[in-house]
């Protein structure tokens, strides 16, 4: 895979604060890959993939999804359009690089919502995204150092987070987060969990 050619694709498509991030959320990928054992160049890849589609305006990536995919984003996603940027960047990171990892695409599908169940890297690509070094919000520093120490555990601090600022804000809540949160909840607590098909 040539990383000068996905490199290239987001300095065209993304802005330079967007890149700044995107750059950011794959070496902290790769920082929490070697902290987790997960596969390093995997990380790296989702982590430069994760936002490629989220500066497309949001009719086109509706557009782009139903007639070049033929994806019918869900009624959540419609209500909220800054979603369908994780399922579209999926696509693009097939469509363009030839991707074909699930590991990966479920990472980029997934990496603002969360999903019940996810795989060592979705986990990793969802929380590097709240932490990379660029992000300064309060109660970052907190959530950096927890994700070094128990990733789950960050997860679940970071989905209350954003859990409570779209209470906040009024805005609606994704099932796929209230699943994942749930799933590893009940996963620490040694419930035993139908497997999601």
């Amino acid at each position: 895979m040539d990383m000068n050619q996905i490199k290239k694709y987001l300095q065209e498509n993304l802005s330079k604060q967007r890149c700044l991030h995107t750059f950011g959320v794959a070496d902290e990928a790769v920082r929490l890959a070697k902290r987790y054992g997960a596969d390093e160049d995997s990380a790296y890849i989702a982590g430069l993939l994760h936002d490629c589609a989220k500066e497309i305006p949001a009719d086109e990536a509706l557009h782009i999804l139903r007639n070049e995919f033929r994806i019918e984003p869900n009624a959540m996603m419609l209500k909220e359009p800054r979603l369908l940027h994780g399922t579209l960047g999926a696509c693009i990171a097939q469509s363009v690089f030839d991707i074909y990892d699930t590991d990966i695409l479920d990472a980029i599908k997934y990496h603002t919502t969360g999903k019940a169940n996810m795989c060592l890297l979705g986990k990793i690509i969802y929380i590097a995204d709240y932490i990379e070094p660029n992000r300064t919000y309060h109660g970052v520093e907190e959530l950096r150092k927890l994700a070094y120490r128990d990733l789950d555990a960050a997860i679940i601090f970071g989905i209350d987070f954003t859990i409570t600022d779209l209470i906040k804000r009024g805005m609606v809540i994704q099932p796929d987060t209230l699943h994942c949160r749930n799933y590893l909840l009940m996963q620490r607590e040694g419930v035993e969990q139908e497997p999601k098909i």
